[in-house]
């Protein structure tokens, strides 16, 4: 393995802690950390294609993050998730994933990212030497033109090369699509087809409204009961109870032995069921995807805070979790129901 340096923090010595239960009696299992918003794509449901990203100062240094999911990993969480932006953009982000892979088998049970896979081709063996054994990579076409359309200026064969090194590295693939109207609609039947050729996984995610991106999110919107009903013409799928812990809701696909998810914020909300907080690049703790409720941890951390103090923070943010997300299509005025962009939340 390459040696890769990192904060050295260390994974827990002590007798590991229940997760904190939120005010609904879920147990907060799950962090999804956000290591930068940039992104070296501009995908049209996503961001506006004049994006402003945050001044250096502003975002926590990698040796902060450690040490906050380190806090959260002592808390209970055991499914650890880096996003962006495009995670694989952030300068030295190996020697992060390197860090809390020690935690690996001593609190954390997986540690993943989720990638839109421009950089995967020079990461994915990194990755895996570090202990990640699945990616997440965000793909909404296989036509190459398409792709530039969407992405408004990336391009397909460094993204399937990508993909190629991920499998060559044996990690485990799961293709996120995200549906839209009147853009590839039609293609989501080949897409299923083609990850089933590939080995891979795929879900299949409603747009969401958040973030201003210069287009209409009630053109984009997409409900995926019609997506699935039209799947089934071409398809047998068969439910399944087999989760990741995130809120697909998975069927098998009998014609090609692998798995199709369906995420459905819009029309049919998984709240009931979320173990999941999520943590920004700025240090923001967001209890909610869809709501603005948030606790800065940031602030916490750069006053000298020790951990118990953290830990305690963490745990009073849990405790205001809402029940549910208020994402809605405001389709008179075409405002999202959250201003900020899913690139600063953390996917």
């Amino acid at each position: 393995m390459p040696s890769v340096t990192h904060a050295g923090i260390g994974p827990p010595t002590g007798p590991l802690a229940e997760p904190v239960i939120d005010p609904f009696g879920r147990a907060i299992t799950y962090l999804r950390v956000s290591v930068t918003d940039r992104c070296d794509l501009r995908c049209v449901y996503c961001m506006a294609e004049d994006m402003s990203f945050l001044p250096r100062a502003e975002i926590l240094s990698l040796e902060e993050i450690e040490r906050l999911a380190a806090v959260f990993i002592r808390l209970g969480v055991r499914k650890l998730r880096i996003t962006g932006g495009e995670p694989l953009v952030r300068r030295n982000v190996i020697s992060l994933f390197a860090g809390l892979g020690t935690y690996l088998g001593r609190g954390l049970d997986e540690l993943t990212l989720t990638t839109n896979g421009t950089q995967l081709a020079r990461h994915a063996a990194a990755l895996a030497d570090v202990g990640v054994r699945r990616v997440n990579v965000s793909l909404d076409t296989l036509d190459p033109d398409r792709f530039a359309r969407i992405t408004r200026w990336g391009r397909l064969d460094t993204v399937l090369e990508g993909l190629r090194a991920a499998r060559a590295a044996g990690l485990a693939v799961k293709i996120n699509t995200v549906a839209l109207r009147g853009e590839n609609e039609d293609e989501i039947p080949d897409i299923l087809a083609w990850c089933g050729e590939q080995g891979f996984d795929l879900s299949l995610i409603e747009t969401m409204p958040m973030g201003d991106i210069d287009a209409s999110r009630a053109d984009q919107y997409l409900p995926l009961s019609v997506v699935r009903a039209s799947l089934r013409q071409r398809f047998t799928l068969t439910e399944t109870d087999y989760r990741t812990g995130g809120p697909s809701r998975y069927f098998t696909v009998r014609e090609t032995d692998r798995r199709v998810g369906f995420i459905t914020p819009m029309t049919h909300n998984f709240c009931a069921s979320c173990n999941r907080v999520r943590l920004t690049v700025t240090g923001t703790l967001f209890m909610c995807l869809g709501q603005d409720d948030s606790a800065d941890l940031r602030r916490v951390l750069r006053g000298g805070a020790d951990d118990a103090a953290l830990e305690q923070a963490v745990r009073a943010a849990i405790a205001r979790k809402p029940k549910g997300h208020e994402f809605f299509i405001d389709r008179a005025r075409n405002a999202p129901s959250v201003r900020r962009h899913m690139s600063l939340t953390g996917g």
